[in-house]
């Protein structure tokens, strides 16, 4: 064994990331939008995901039309979050679903956008900047250590009955629709996304209001085991 081999791999420090889960009541029953993650792709190929995606450094300069309900900024800020850092995480959420999926969480804006970031500058000119109000903030997870990609992903919950636009978007993710919580159990997960679906199955119909008076578990591996906070 060479001197390198004895020497552990240092694990990737996790970037900041966030998911936007829309939920809505049908007939008695909670659903969730999902697709799946093209083939192509060197992180989760071919697995169900919620639309989301890595915060970028643009999302930390745009203005929300609206903030976040004070009980979720309460949550965001005392998980070690600046203001603005935890805006950047929503606002990445928001901008991950818009180009994922083409749906619209934002309210009506009349001054035009300043940003160069191209997603933004599309999302502004469906006439509608972001809106932070009507999110609820439900859990964070870390990537366990020496997994190639690893995230600090922070996830978020919207009414999927107050979106707007037509659902298409840009084709990263595959057969895109609404699935009750025990189909979307069915299909390929990631573990933290099979925890989310469970959570939000033990919860039962409950609404985004609701959830932001829930607990917030903060999901993490420590020596090889899931260690479970709040946050």
């Amino acid at each position: 064994m060479t001197e390198t081999e004895k020497r552990p791999r240092r694990a990737a420090r996790p970037r900041d990331a966030a998911t936007l889960i829309l939920l809505r009541q049908r007939r008695g029953k909670s659903q969730v939008l999902m697709g799946k993650r093209h083939a192509r792709h060197k992180f989760m190929p071919e697995v169900h995901v919620f639309p989301g995606g890595r915060v970028d450094r643009a999302d930390r300069y745009i203005k929300p039309a609206t903030d976040f309900d004070p009980r979720v900024a309460a949550v965001l800020e005392r998980s070690t979050l600046s203001h603005t850092r935890a805006r950047a995480a929503a606002l990445a959420a928001i901008r991950e679903t818009f180009e994922e999926t083409g749906l619209i969480i934002g309210r009506r804006h009349i001054e035009p956008a300043r940003t160069a970031n191209e997603s933004w500058q599309e999302f502004y000119r469906t006439g509608y900047a972001p809106a932070l109000d009507g999110l609820a903030y439900i859990c964070r997870a870390i990537t366990p250590p020496f997994r190639p990609q690893r995230f600090n992903a922070r996830f978020f919950v919207a009414d999927g009955e107050d979106v707007k636009g037509d659902m298409g978007g840009s084709g990263e993710l595959l057969d895109l629709d609404w699935f009750t919580l025990d189909k979307a159990l069915t299909f390929e997960l990631a573990g933290i996304t099979t925890i989310v679906l469970n959570r939000l199955k033990e919860l039962g119909e409950v609404t985004v209001e609701e959830l932001r008076d829930h607990p917030v578990p903060y999901y993490r591996t420590s020596y090889g085991k899931r260690v479970v906070s709040e946050e």
